[in-house]
């Protein structure tokens, strides 16, 4: 099984997919709780399809364009697990991220991290007041 997240948007997804199909997805309104939300999401699709992460042969993760926080906590998250899992992933992006990134997996090496596109340069703004 692979898991395959996008985290691009407010409504982030998630999926299990097999070698033919998606077995299972799952979107919500993860916006601003992103962070907060995505390692419950991931445990409750695993549990809605009867696996475990230790299932999981690869990660598939959408890596731009989008929000930079947002691809900043799903790279994170997904280059964690796969190292965790000592499993192969892989980045795939466009209309037909989920396809391309099946095929991309197939020659994916473990070991391997994953690094997010940005559109542009982060806007980090300056602290308002010197920090103590």
């Amino acid at each position: 099984m692979i898991l395959a997240l996008r985290t691009d948007k407010p409504e982030a997804e998630l999926y299990i997919i097999d070698a033919k199909r998606v077995i299972k997805k799952v979107q919500w309104q993860a916006h601003r709780e992103l962070a907060d939300t995505l390692l419950t999401q991931i445990t409750k699709l695993a549990e809605a399809t009867k696996i475990t992460l230790n299932d999981l042969s690869g990660i598939i993760i959408y890596t731009g364009s989008g929000s930079f926080t947002g691809l900043r906590i799903g790279t994170t998250v997904a280059n964690t697990l796969a190292y965790s899992l000592n499993i192969p992933i892989c980045s795939a992006r466009g209309n037909s991220w989920l396809q391309d990134g099946r095929i991309a997996l197939k020659n994916a090496k473990t070991g391997e991290f994953i690094v997010p596109q940005y559109d542009s340069e982060p806007n980090i703004t300056q602290p308002k007041s010197p920090s103590a």
